[in-house]
């Protein structure tokens, strides 16, 4: 049995592999858990029968919680039906963490109340497609400038002071110590 990533899952049909991820959502119907499992690749349905796992592995099906994480074992079958056209049929069950209540469900938000949960609402689905398609922006722009010479340099972020006389400072405590977000795109030495 070997691990895979969701993206990669069609080249797995009929095959038993292990998924490392978190829970996205889940549905109960009775004899039948339905998982949907994301790995930071993709989004991935699986399928937990009562008939084909053990007592204790249902029951701890059940206790899942959206972005608990876990590791499921199972043969992946193509599904024309399920997201992404793939589905897997669980045989193992692994709970790594039981993830506290998460302030985000698959329901609407309101955006005010989303950037109050900035950390947790980049995991979702469409926030993630944004950032895969910042990702290969910033990728196609180094590619540009590394093929024509160019050096990338990182300006600090934080700076002891302010520069260029400039009035307004964001300080921040920082180690125990006042610093100020970076007001200046120039280098320093």
């Amino acid at each position: 049995m070997s691990h895979a990533y969701i993206e990669d899952i069609g080249q797995h049909v009929d095959q038993e592999v292990t998924i490392k991820g978190w829970l996205y959502n889940k549905t109960d119907k009775g004899k039948l858990h339905f998982l949907m499992i994301r790995d930071g690749t993709g989004v991935i349905q699986a399928v937990v029968f009562q008939n084909n796992v053990s007592s204790h592995v249902f029951e701890d099906t059940g206790k899942l919680t959206q972005e608990s994480s876990l590791m499921v074992t199972g043969t992946i079958k193509k599904d024309d039906r399920a997201p992404g056209g793939y589905e897997m049929d669980v045989n193992h069950l692994e709970i790594v963490q039981i993830a506290q209540p998460y302030p985000i469900t698959p329901k609407e938000h309101g955006t005010a109340f989303l950037m109050e949960q900035r950390h947790l609402w980049l995991r979702s689905s469409r926030q993630h497609a944004v950032l895969r398609v910042r990702s290969e922006i910033i990728c196609a722009c180094r590619e540009f400038f590394d093929q024509r010479g160019f050096i990338l340099v990182d300006t600090p972020i934080l700076t002891p002071a302010a520069c260029e006389g400039t009035t307004t400072l964001f300080g921040i405590d920082y180690f125990d110590q006042q610093a100020y977000l970076a007001q200046s795109g120039q280098l320093y030495s």
